[in-house]
Protein backbone atom coordinates (compact mmCIF):
# COMPACT_ATOMS: atom_id res chain seq x y z
CA UNK A 1 0.00 0.00 0.00
CA UNK A 2 2.90 2.35 0.59
CA UNK A 3 4.05 2.09 -3.03
CA UNK A 4 0.67 3.20 -4.35
CA UNK A 5 0.63 5.98 -1.77
CA UNK A 6 4.10 7.17 -2.76
CA UNK A 7 3.02 7.36 -6.38
CA UNK A 8 0.00 9.48 -5.41
CA UNK A 9 2.21 11.66 -3.21
CA UNK A 10 4.70 12.29 -6.03
CA UNK A 11 1.87 13.27 -8.36
CA UNK A 12 0.50 15.69 -5.74
CA UNK A 13 4.03 17.00 -5.08
CA UNK A 14 4.59 17.70 -8.77
CA UNK A 15 1.31 19.63 -8.89
CA UNK A 16 2.35 21.61 -5.80
CA UNK A 17 -0.45 20.26 -3.59
CA UNK A 18 1.77 18.41 -1.07
CA UNK A 19 5.22 18.90 0.44
CA UNK A 20 5.42 16.44 3.35
CA UNK A 21 4.57 12.75 2.76
CA UNK A 22 3.64 12.10 6.40
CA UNK A 23 1.13 14.94 6.48
CA UNK A 24 -0.16 13.84 3.06
CA UNK A 25 -0.83 10.26 4.22
CA UNK A 26 -2.33 11.35 7.55
CA UNK A 27 -4.73 13.78 5.88
CA UNK A 28 -8.36 12.57 6.29
CA UNK A 29 -8.99 13.35 2.61
CA UNK A 30 -6.50 10.63 1.63
CA UNK A 31 -7.99 7.77 3.61
CA UNK A 32 -8.77 5.88 0.43
CA UNK A 33 -5.04 5.18 0.02
CA UNK A 34 -5.25 2.74 2.93
CA UNK A 35 -2.00 3.84 4.58
CA UNK A 36 -3.46 4.61 8.00
CA UNK A 37 -5.24 1.61 9.47
CA UNK A 38 -8.85 2.03 10.46
CA UNK A 39 -10.14 1.21 13.91
CA UNK A 40 -11.76 -2.19 14.17
CA UNK A 41 -15.48 -2.38 14.60
CA UNK A 42 -16.82 -4.03 17.72
CA UNK A 43 -17.88 -7.57 17.07
CA UNK A 44 -21.59 -8.12 17.54
CA UNK A 45 -22.77 -11.56 18.57
CA UNK A 46 -25.57 -12.76 16.33
CA UNK A 47 -28.54 -14.25 18.19
CA UNK A 48 -30.56 -16.53 15.95
CA UNK A 49 -33.04 -17.76 18.59
CA UNK A 50 -36.62 -16.65 18.05
CA UNK A 51 -37.79 -14.15 20.67
CA UNK A 52 -34.29 -13.91 22.16
CA UNK A 53 -35.09 -10.78 24.16
CA UNK A 54 -38.08 -12.43 25.88
CA UNK A 55 -36.29 -15.67 26.86
CA UNK A 56 -33.82 -14.04 29.26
Amino acid sequence: MIYRGLYNFTMAHQKGKATDPVRYFANPLNRDLGIIKQKRKLSVKLVVAPFADIQR
